[in-house]
């Protein structure tokens, strides 16, 4: 990618050519073939964000996949808005358990990767076999586009509306000093907030008093900085483009997922716990962590002790039931 992440102890990538695109692959623990965990980050982020997770994963016998999807990095960004609903998505996740003989493996995803996780498990049941999702919960399907949904309660300038409503305008700001943004973005130790009306993430973009701590090191918030100086931040963004387009494609499907599922929360996140996480997900654990949102970058021992307690369960009561 860059020589600032290369330099790291974080994998070197590969490009995978998969699902019509190319996608930047970190791959690691390759002699633990045979028991993959494919890792997906959200916005605005890289695979890169799994650093403190992958050699735990590796060292406890996982073949550990961590792609930069469509949109990020190297990978491809495709210029049509909708090539980034998450039927798209969620088939290059197919694809790249396809490019290395998996009929299925373990899925972990934060933020928009737990949106995509989720997404496939609805849509690809049988290429999952249990799955991890920190911060975003499961996005109950209401009688209303979420994207309606969101503008109605929340207003126009909601973020979330206004990517959608004022194509470009957002991108621009983010894209004229990356730095900047990634670095008041990444934060820690802020106080807990709600979801905020109004065009919060150009506010974060231009404030020269971000609240909490820096989360990123120098040489973090350089490998984020050069990524997204070299590509942007539309194709991210683009996700949230087909939010209402994602909720049309899951219609159809049995909206229970009843796969084993840790969903791991910050409890210093604006992102709202979910009340009845078993009505739809009747197989899963719930663990809080003192945290904001970004949780696997705050507390990646936690994390790391959270999510190995419990795959390490998972497998013993699987084996029970054999």
């Amino acid at each position: 990618m860059n020589s600032a992440q290369n330099a790291t102890d974080f994998p070197e990538p590969t490009i995978i050519s998969l699902n019509g695109i190319e996608l930047e692959v970190f791959e690691a623990g390759r002699q633990n073939a045979g028991n993959p965990i494919v890792l997906c980050h959200g916005w605005p982020d890289l695979a890169y964000t799994w650093r403190h997770q992958v050699p735990a994963l590796v060292n406890a016998g996982y073949h550990v996949i961590a792609p930069n999807q469509r949109g990020y990095g190297n990978s491809t960004h495709p210029s049509d808005v909708t090539a980034y609903d998450v039927a798209h998505l969620s088939g290059d996740l197919v694809a790249l358990l396809d490019h290395y003989g998996y009929k299925e493996a373990t899925f972990v995803g934060h933020d928009w990767g737990a949106m995509v996780v989720w997404s496939l498990t609805l849509l690809h049941p049988t290429r999952v076999n249990r799955i991890i999702c920190l911060s975003l919960p499961y996005p109950v399907r209401g009688e209303v586009p979420w994207l309606e949904f969101m503008e109605t309660v929340l207003g126009s300038d909601y973020y979330f509306v206004h990517f959608n409503r004022e194509p470009g305008v957002a991108d621009a700001v983010f894209d004229a000093n990356p730095a900047r943004f990634l670095n008041n973005l990444y934060r820690k130790n802020e106080p807990l907030s709600t979801p905020q009306l109004g065009m919060t993430m150009i506010e974060i973009a231009h404030t020269t008093t971000p609240p909490g701590e820096p989360l990123l090191s120098d040489h973090d918030r350089a490998v984020y900085a050069s990524t997204f100086e070299a590509s942007g931040f539309t194709g991210g963004i683009n996700w949230y483009r087909n939010f209402d387009r994602d909720w049309h494609l899951l219609a159809d499907v049995d909206p229970v997922i009843h796969h084993p599922a840790l969903m791991i929360y910050g409890d210093r996140d604006a992102v709202q716990q979910a009340e009845n996480l078993t009505a739809f997900v009747p197989n899963v654990e719930e663990v809080r962590l003192d945290s904001g949102h970004w949780i696997q970058q705050e507390r990646p021992e936690d994390t790391n002790r959270v999510i190995l307690e419990w795959l390490n369960r998972d497998k013993t009561a699987a084996t029970s039931d054999e």
